[in-house]
């Protein structure tokens, strides 16, 4: 398996009971590899990892009296070395604002976490041309990144980007099938902005439109392509092991 590879399992509000997350953790858990688990799995999930990391899917932007919130300080405490900040998802559905996403990523960072900031176009821009998506994702990488270049000298090597074409993601309407070569043209083109205005050197960048082990293969052996997110695969471990096999 490529060292350099990274691949983050996003369970998001699964298992529906705790004893499956256990069984599922123990399944899955391999080197190089990420497990974002709901909230109230953490402790448990924690305790059987013996060679993954563990994941939060989400964190709010401070510590203090916010009822319902969870800090960088709470998953520190619960031994979470990474968190995805800013999935499609949440965008979409919580309507998180790129001023949300930018205040939860300075707080991942500043806390010690690993930030898994996840970018991507939806089918409408896409439709209007790969200009118009590179665009897209441009904005969205310059408004949620504003004021980090400081925070990013220091702790650089703790983002980690996840381009997500939303378009592409199996649980959208109307989706279709990326192909790796469009991934990489817009995996570059991300490379390019967090290295010209966020002075990043080696930024690592995974994909995340809809990998399962089919199609993983195709991207994960192209070498601009730094690792995966991967959702509804990372629950099924029979799957998600041919995902990681796929690493060249």
């Amino acid at each position: 398996m490529n060292q350099k590879k990274l691949i983050v399992a996003n369970w998001k509000s699964n298992p529906n009971d705790l004893a499956s997350a256990v069984k599922l953790a123990k399944a899955i858990d391999h080197k190089n590899v990420v497990i974002a688990v709901p909230f109230p799995f953490l402790p448990a999930v924690y305790k059987q990892l013996k060679k993954s990391a563990l994941g939060a899917q989400d964190l709010f932007w401070a510590d203090g009296p916010y009822t319902g919130e969870v800090s960088a300080q709470d998953l520190k405490i619960l031994k979470v070395k990474y968190v995805i900040v800013g999935h499609s998802e949440r965008r979409k559905n919580l309507k998180e604002t790129d001023e949300m996403i930018n205040l939860k990523l300075k707080a991942a960072l500043r806390g010690g976490l690993r930030a898994v900031l996840c970018v991507g176009e939806p089918a409408t821009v896409r439709k209007k041309g790969i200009k118009e998506a590179k665009k897209f994702v441009k904005q969205q990488l310059v408004n949620d990144l504003k004021s980090t270049n400081k925070l990013l000298k220091l702790k650089a090597n703790k983002l980690i980007i996840a381009y997500e074409p939303v378009w592409a993601i199996s649980t959208g309407k109307g989706s279709e099938p990326d192909t790796p070569e469009d991934a990489v043209g817009m995996i570059k083109f991300i490379k390019e902005i967090l290295y010209s205005k966020f002075h990043i050197l080696n930024p690592k960048v995974l994909y995340g439109g809809s990998v399962n082990a089919k199609n993983a293969k195709g991207f994960l052996r192209e070498k601009e392509v730094d690792g995966a997110l991967v959702g509804g695969a990372s629950l099924l471990p029979l799957e998600f092991h041919k995902v990681i096999n796929a690493i060249i």
